[in-house]
């Protein structure tokens, strides 16, 4: 019976997005090109951040760490799903898929957080401007991304050890280019009622306070804004809130988005190519709307482009 339960834990098939052959160069030209602009965009902003004394704020440092975290976020999944489809292969080991989705709720879970203390960031320098420095402290900030993490750390632990009671069939097929895991969920040969309702408390309790918290955050902010009798003055201070916006819509759009089209569909596979969206596309994004969107950011990033040619 150990012999036999060790052989069933030993790897699944990870389906992927077509097992069409004639498609797989494309799939992987195209993620391949995805991940290399999403990883050189966020090192950019990163590099930007960190080599410019006038982006040490509170919102740019919020800003590094949501491209570190993007950076990460997509590193769990795109790298082993490229290795699949050159070697073509699809299975992935028990250890390796438990560790995948690990690492992949907790960059999930500290992206969430940290769009949400952007927003908090924003009420700050909006409603309280004159105790701006005072309430967003490097302290403050720095124990804020720290709470983040150690919360998406405990919550994944104990989401992975139990998933650790299920059991698999030899060769259970995930319909997906990642171990996500909902879908983990749906293969398990055991009852998963424990798991299920962990996985429900935790997505409403992380779903439900940062999107209250980005909801009163600019609440409060219009607010503010139509108190102003300036026009220059409310376009200058909803100009700063402009880029979150964009990445705020981006991230819960095509999450709601991934969830509503499965749900209506029922299909694996249009819910696999719809979670492409926040799994790859959003990071991708997340800096062209940073850079083009943020003066600030574009003339630090000229400068640095400028400094590297003329190195040459």
């Amino acid at each position: 019976m150990e012999a036999e339960n060790q052989t069933v834990l030993s790897h699944f098939l990870l389906l992927g997005l077509s097992e069409d052959p004639d498609l797989q160069p494309v799939l992987f030209g195209l993620f391949l090109f995805m991940y290399l602009v999403t990883v050189l965009g966020n090192l950019l902003i990163i590099l930007a951040v960190n080599s410019d004394p006038h982006l040490h704020t509170p919102m740019y440092f919020f800003l590094s760490n949501l491209s570190l975290t993007d950076i990460c976020f997509i590193s769990t999944t795109v790298p082993k799903m490229l290795v699949n489809i050159q070697a073509h292969s699809k299975e992935i080991s028990y250890t390796e898929c438990l560790s995948q989705m690990y690492f992949y709720n907790i960059f999930l879970g500290v992206d969430n957080f940290l769009v949400t203390l952007m927003a908090f960031d924003r009420f700050v320098a909006i409603c309280h401007p004159l105790n701006y420095t005072v309430i967003m402290n490097p302290r403050l900030c720095v124990l804020l991304v720290l709470l983040s993490w150690l919360i998406m750390f405990w919550i994944a632990l104990i989401q992975n050890l139990l998933m650790k009671r299920l059991t698999f069939s030899m060769g259970t097929e995930i319909p997906h280019f990642f171990c996500e895991l909902a879908q983990l969920l749906k293969v398990a040969g055991s009852d998963a009622l424990i798991n299920n309702i962990f996985t429900y408390v935790a997505c409403a309790l992380l779903g439900v306070f940062p999107m209250t918290g980005i909801l009163f955050s600019y609440s409060q902010i219009v607010s503010s804004l139509m108190r102003m009798s300036s026009i220059e003055s409310k376009y200058k201070a909803f100009s700063t809130c402009g880029s979150h916006l964009c990445v705020v819509s981006l991230f819960y759009g095509t999450g709601f988005g991934v969830y509503l089209s499965s749900s209506v569909t029922h299909s694996s596979q249009a819910s696999s190519v719809a979670s492409v969206m926040y799994t790859v596309v959003t990071p991708m994004l997340n800096p062209f709307i940073y850079s083009l969107r943020n003066r600030d950011v574009k003339g630090v990033l000229g400068r640095l482009v400028s400094r590297a040619a003329s190195c040459r």
